[in-house]
This record gives structure tokens, C-alpha cells and sequence, in this order.
């Protein structure tokens, strides 16, 4: 298993064009959850966010208070190029692990299934850390797929996300996606967690 995912792998990944996880917009589960959303003033994080499809979704729709952060600049030179109104203090190159704040709202666009396993307890913590008092954390996981252990990504059954979630949050919604895109029905996870 690949022990460490850094900087450079990542963005070899994005030079390479080798990204088999974007899709090119953004996924139906998420578009349902934010088109009901009424608070445009929300503080909202999107960390591993990748092309970040969602916070261009977001901003498009009035979100005036939405951070990217991936730990590969190149994503966020091509999210730039896409949204160049969209704030620059608001793309942040940084590891997840290093970044602090409070945010209202935390979208999970699959980047838990980016992550080597090792680093699945420290991601819950540094989730729960990072959400301000009846916060949430919403998304989407991979589940029941790519359980080799050789990926990127790295998926989980229900029940390893029930162990790793629900003991740190309330869960709001936590089953299958019933709104995937038609190559991922029956691979999604839909989760809508509260500290």
C-alpha cells in the first residue's frame, strides 16, 4: 500500500492528466444539497478540493464565503482560470492537516478516499476541529469499491464509515447516494454530519 500521498504526487497526477475521479462538474448529490441552501453567507470549506467544481457552483450561486484548499497548486491554477473573480484569499495551498479556522460548513467532494488510510482518525479529528459548533460536514465517500488497498482511492465499507464518523458526529443523513451519476450509483456515500 502506498504509504504516503504528497505534494508532488498529486500534482504529477494533475500534469499528467491522470485524474479517473473528475467527473468535469459538479455531481448531482452535492448540486441537490446546496440548491436547497437558503444562507449565502455560510463559511464554507472545501478542503482536497481538487478542480473544485462545487466551489464554482457555489460562488456562481451567490456564496460569498467559500475556501479551497489542496495541497497541489496546479488545480488551483486551473480553478483560476475558470473562476478568475472568485477571491485569491480564498484558494489556499496548504495541506489539510496544517489548516485552521472555523467553518459553518464542510463539504466532502471524496477526498477522505484520497487519503492512505493511516491518516483516517487524524482527518475525522482535524474535521471535527475545524467545524464551529453545530457545524456540519457534508458529502460524498466512495464504499464498497476499491478495497485492494492499492489506490488512490481508497474506499471503505458502511460499516468502517460508521466506525470512523459516527462515534465524533450526529449523523443527519448517513446511506447510499440515491442521486449518483450514472458511472458511480451504488459506489456513493452520502453523509450529513453534525459535531
Amino acid at each position: 500500500m502506498i504509504k504516503t500521498l504528497d505534494e508532488s504526487f498529486w500534482s504529477n497526477r494533475y500534469v499528467t492528466q491522470n485524474m479517473g475521479w473528475d467527473v468535469g462538474t459538479i455531481t448531482t448529490p452535492l448540486k441537490a444539497y446546496i440548491d436547497q441552501l437558503e444562507n449565502k453567507d455560510l463559511k464554507i470549506l472545501i478542503p482536497g478540493a481538487g478542480n473544485s467544481y462545487e466551489a464554482e457552483y457555489l460562488y456562481k450561486q451567490g456564496f460569498s464565503n467559500v475556501t479551497v484548499v489542496d495541497i497541489a497548486e496546479e488545480p488551483l491554477e486551473n480553478f483560476k482560470k475558470r473562476c478568475p473573480d472568485f477571491p485569491e484569499m480564498h484558494l489556499l495551498h496548504l495541506d489539510f492537516f496544517d489548516l485552521d479556522g472555523k467553518y459553518d460548513l464542510i463539504f466532502e467532494q471524496t477526498f477522505f478516499c484520497a487519503l492512505v488510510p493511516d491518516l483516517r482518525a487524524q482527518y475525522v479529528t482535524q474535521m471535527k476541529n475545524l467545524l464551529e459548533p453545530e457545524g456540519k460536514l457534508v458529502g460524498v465517500l466512495f464504499y464498497n469499491i476499491f478495497l485492494d488497498g492499492n489506490g488512490p482511492p481508497f474506499g471503505a465499507t458502511e460499516q468502517q464509515y460508521r466506525d470512523y464518523f459516527l462515534p465524533h458526529f450526529k449523523a443527519r443523513h448517513f446511506a447510499e447516494c440515491y442521486n449518483s451519476i450514472k458511472p458511480r450509483q451504488g459506489a456513493e456515500w452520502f453523509i450529513n454530519l453534525t459535531v
